[in-house]
């Protein structure tokens, strides 16, 4: 199963989540992303730096290990989308009105409805959304 990755699912795999069965959903995201291809929007990378960045000044975590952390992801098998952000503001636009998400968030949605992947993501209000769109969600029942 192809995957949109958010950022929430990959921090979760540096900052490991407090709830045993999100940890658990965090491996699984995890394992997928190792033996299928993610697709990410451009936004992603700042995302997951900035994720990266709190938990530093929360303290959670050093800067070497999010250093190596980055270094790791980009080993990894995700690839960034090819459509430029320009080409779908429209859409965009009205998927974060009609969701009432984020711009941030309604990328993810319409990456998702446009490849027709499976979200995987921590952000209820971004996975209800999905799922009202007829999307899919990583860890919903089949």
């Amino acid at each position: 199963m192809g995957l949109v990755l958010d950022a929430s699912a990959v921090i979760a795999w540096f900052v490991q989540r407090s709830d045993p069965g999100e940890a658990a959903l965090a491996d699984e995201i995890l394992s997928n992303v190792e033996r299928d291809e993610a697709v990410v929007p451009a936004l992603w990378f700042i995302e997951v730096v900035n994720g990266l960045l709190v938990a530093e000044r929360n303290r959670r975590t050093g800067r070497s290990e999010a250093t190596r952390f980055l270094a790791e992801l980009a080993a990894m098998p995700i690839a960034e989308d090819r459509v430029r952000p320009s080409a779908i503001q429209g859409e965009i636009l009205k998927l974060a009105r009609t969701n009432g998400l984020t711009s941030y968030d309604a990328v993810y949605l319409e990456l998702v409805l446009r490849t027709g992947r499976t979200l995987a993501t921590f952000d209820q209000k971004l996975a209800e959304a999905a799922r009202k769109a007829s999307g899919r969600v990583f860890g919903d029942a089949a």
